[in-house]
C-alpha cells in the first residue's frame, strides 16, 4: 500500500475545545486532510491544556501571534471574544470563521462549499465565515429543485438545537431537565425562559441574544447561498427553539408553478449531499443524522389544500454541517 505524503502544511484551530472546535477535530481526524493542526486556545484559561488528537499527546496552545504565524489557514471556533482578538491581530493567515463574529468585517464572505457552484471564488484576502448550518440545509433542497421546477413561493419552520447557542446553552438545557424533576429553580442565563419540555418562539426580555437575530443570520446567509447558485425566492421562515441538544429540524412548504409530484420531487433530491427517505422508510430524525456531512430529507408530500405544493421534512446534523464546509474550505486554501 502506498504511504501517505508527508504534511508540510500547518493550520491552526483555535477554540479546539469548544463543542465546534472538537467537531472539527473529528471531521480531521477520520479524513485524509493534508496539513498539521495546531491546537489553539480560545482564552488563558483553555491554554497549557494537555489533550489528545489523531491518537497522538497534544498541547494547546496560547492564543498569540506565534500560534498563527506560518499556519496556512486557522479556524476560530471558540469564543466571539477570541475570534475579536485573532481579527485584531491582523494577522496575514487566512481566517476561517465559525463563530460569526468577523461577519461585519468588509472582508467577510459567507462560504459553503458543499452549495456553492464550480468554480466559485472570493477574494484571496477574504475572511471565510461559514454559512448558518440552517441556510446550508435549505440552499441544498432549493437549488436542486428550483431549476428543474421553478419555485413560486415556499415556507420553512426551522427548528432550532440548545448546540447553536454552544456549550452554555447545551449545560443550560440539561440542567433545566433535570432540575425540573427535582423541583429546584431553573438557570435561565442564556434563554431567559424555560426551555426544557417546551418550545420557544421568543427568548425572554434578559436573554443576551434574540432569537429573531439568529433568524435574520439564516436569513442573510441564505439569500448570498442561493444568489450565487439557483437563485430560488427566498422562503419566509419562522425559528422555533427545541428543547433538543444537537440537530436542526426542518418543516418546508414549497409551491412550484408546476407541481412535479412526490416520486419526481424524492428524485431530483437524491444527490450526494441529500439522502432521501421514500414513504416506505422511516422519516429523518436528529438521532439519525449524527456524523452526516449533508441532510436527509423524507415525509414528502402533496399538499391537500394546495394541488401545486408539497410538504418536505428535513434533518441535518448543524455542527457537523458547519465544520465538514470549513474543512472544505481549508483544502481549498491548501
Amino acid at each position: 500500500m502506498a504511504s501517505l505524503a508527508p504534511k508540510t502544511a500547518t493550520v491552526a484551530l483555535v477554540g479546539s475545545g469548544s463543542l465546534m472546535g472538537r467537531e472539527i477535530r473529528d471531521v480531521i481526524a477520520t479524513t485524509d486532510f493534508p496539513a498539521h493542526v495546531n491546537l489553539v486556545a480560545s482564552g488563558e484559561d483553555d491554554s497549557g491544556v494537555l489533550t489528545e488528537f489523531e491518537g497522538e499527546p497534544a498541547v494547546v496552545g496560547k492564543l498569540e501571534v506565534e500560534s498563527l504565524s506560518g499556519a496556512r489557514a486557522a479556524f476560530l471556533a471558540g469564543s466571539l471574544e477570541s475570534t475579536r482578538a485573532v481579527l485584531a491581530l491582523e494577522t496575514k493567515t487566512p481566517l476561517i470563521d465559525l463563530t460569526y463574529a468577523a461577519e461585519e468585517s468588509p472582508q467577510a464572505r459567507v462560504r459553503a462549499p458543499i452549495v456553492e457552484p464550480a468554480g466559485y471564488t472570493v477574494p484571496a484576502d477574504a475572511v471565510h465565515v461559514i454559512a448558518h448550518p440552517a441556510s446550508i440545509t435549505l440552499a441544498l433542497i432549493l437549488n436542486r429543485l428550483h431549476p428543474l421546477y421553478p419555485i413560486q413561493q415556499s415556507v420553512a419552520h426551522i427548528f432550532e438545537p440548545a448546540s447553536e447557542r454552544g456549550k452554555s446553552g447545551v449545560d443550560e438545557l440539561q440542567q433545566q431537565t433535570v432540575n425540573l424533576f427535582s423541583f429546584k429553580s431553573q438557570p435561565k442565563a442564556i434563554y431567559d425562559a424555560q426551555l426544557a419540555f417546551n418550545m420557544l418562539a421568543r427568548y425572554g426580555d434578559e436573554a443576551p441574544d434574540s432569537l429573531e437575530d439568529f433568524e435574520l443570520r439564516i436569513e442573510r446567509h441564505l439569500a448570498t447561498l442561493l444568489s450565487a447558485s439557483s437563485r430560488a425566492p427566498i422562503p419566509s421562515m419562522r425559528l422555533i427553539q427545541a428543547p433538543v441538544f444537537h440537530g436542526h429540524s426542518f418543516s418546508l412548504w414549497v409551491k412550484f408553478e408546476e407541481n412535479p409530484g412526490v416520486t419526481e420531487v424524492e428524485r431530483i433530491l437524491t444527490t450526494e449531499n441529500i439522502d432521501v427517505r421514500g414513504s416506505d422508510l422511516e422519516p429523518p430524525n436528529i438521532i439519525g443524522v449524527v456524523g452526516q456531512d449533508g441532510t436527509v430529507v423524507g415525509a414528502i408530500a402533496m399538499d391537500r389544500n394546495d394541488t401545486q405544493a408539497c410538504w418536505i421534512w428535513a434533518a441535518s446534523d448543524n455542527l457537523r454541517l458547519m465544520a465538514s464546509n470549513a474543512v472544505a474550505v481549508a483544502r481549498q486554501l491548501l
